[in-house]
């Protein structure tokens, strides 16, 4: 995928003269609140770098201070930046950007949703969700409605369009800054916190609501979040901040099961691992063989891996069905019989993101569960105690990391077990 925000060494500093001797110093490797005490100034930002790829959610997560909303808030410069680059498309550095053209770049490739809404109470919901285009001008009254419509049907909302915030509930009103972002049109969304004013059960929905719109619309968000469960369930990507700092980028997983240092470690103590590794961290290689191959070289195969069941593939490499070793013993002894014979089509599969937890209840017929890609080809398979020994084995890190050691786990271990 193409990288769509690309930032480089940014840096924020709060003060009258963060250019001069506050930024030398904090160049020089000395700490934040030294600086505060030599300077009078803040350091907001350290030097993050990061890039966000085409059509994912990039999540930046940290404790209240750690920087997450000043970095946000840098991206399209509601905070000005005392040093670094944010770069769209890898041809617009916005920091670069004169007034005019960071009006326009507000306008048409970033839009924001804030943690507490920001609707025009005096305003009609439809009025609302079509701000940013109102502020492009030479758009009609007419395309106006007709925006705030399709947007508002995106989030379940287009009988409320002609009604005024006060009448919504705090969910509804979110889901109305969600639709005006989506309204404007714009490749990159930045939300700055924007779920976490609302109670835990509509914060839930609202989690599965930005899932489905992204499935949908593939946007490029970046969310900013202080809640570690919110964060990897959300992220395709997750920084961590601390002190300004990004202390660690990666998936889910691999921030789960190789914290950078203890103090992502802790973070990862009371995680779920369960619900945050998916069948694509546990999956085995499938070694499928073609649907027309014969009873005795599926035995051989199976023989050859030590597996006691095996998926068949068509020429485009879906699977067609799974064979069991005990029902080809059986076939060998008679004369006549095809590998068709033994083939059984109603086979448990998921796709590569599906959760561990989601995996327990397809293990009713003791086959392997096949992974498969959004084309439905065959990408691995998934045994009972693949998952056991992943969330074992998780426990294990966590439970090393808290102790204050740093285990790297290697992923490859896990899977070949």
């Amino acid at each position: 995928m193409a990288t769509k925000v690309r930032v480089e060494n940014l840096v924020k500093i709060f003060g009258k003269t963060p250019r001069k001797k506050p930024l030398n110093m904090l160049k020089q490797g000395i700490p934040k609140d030294e600086i505060l005490r030599e300077t009078g100034h803040v350091v907001g930002v350290n030097n993050a770098s990061f890039s966000v790829e085409e059509g994912e959610i990039f999540v930046v997560m940290g404790l209240s201070g750690s920087g997450k909303s000043t970095l946000i808030r840098c991206l399209n410069r509601l905070y000005e930046p005392t040093s670094g680059h944010v770069y769209l498309d890898d041809d617009e550095d916005v920091v670069a950007a004169d007034p005019k053209r960071l009006q326009q770049i507000r306008r048409t490739r970033m839009a924001m949703v804030f943690q507490h809404f920001g609707l025009f109470p005096h305003k009609t919901v439809g009025y609302n969700v079509s701000y940013g285009l109102r502020t492009r001008g030479n758009v009609s009254r007419e395309q106006l409605r007709e925006k705030a419509m399709e947007a508002l049907s995106l989030v379940g909302l287009t009988e409320w369009i002609d009604h005024y915030p006060d009448n919504l509930s705090g969910g509804m009103q979110q889901r109305v800054g969600l639709a005006r972002a989506l309204a404007a049109d714009v490749d990159i969304l930045l939300m700055d916190e924007a779920f976490s004013a609302l109670d835990p059960l509509i914060r839930r929905q609202m989690q599965d609501e930005l899932v489905r719109l992204q499935d949908h619309l593939h946007k490029t968000i970046i969310f900013i979040t202080h809640d570690l469960n919110e964060a990897l369930r959300v992220g395709n990507h997750v920084a961590i901040m601390r002190d300004g700092k990004i202390v660690q980028i990666g998936t889910p997983p691999e921030i789960v099961m190789n914290p950078a240092n203890e103090y992502v470690a802790k973070f990862m103590a009371d995680v779920d691992q369960s619900r945050v590794l998916t069948a694509e961290f546990v999956m085995r290689p499938a070694h499928s063989l073609p649907r027309d191959c014969s009873v005795a070289e599926a035995v051989e195969h199976m023989n050859k891996f030590g597996v006691h069941a095996l998926y068949l593939v068509d020429e485009n490499g879906m699977p067609d069905g799974v064979v069991r070793r005990e029902y080809l013993y059986e076939l060998q002894q008679g004369n006549e019989a095809t590998i068709g014979d033994a083939i059984i089509g109603n086979f448990p599969s998921v796709s590569p993101l599906t959760s561990l937890t989601s995996l327990y209840n397809l293990y009713s017929e003791q086959l392997p569960i096949a992974v498969v890609n959004d084309k439905g080809q065959l990408q691995g398979v998934v045994y009972p105690y693949d998952v056991l020994q992943a969330l074992a084995n998780a426990e294990d890190v966590t439970q090393s990391n808290g102790a204050g050691a740093v285990v790297a786990t290697n992923t490859q271990e896990v899977i070949n077990v």
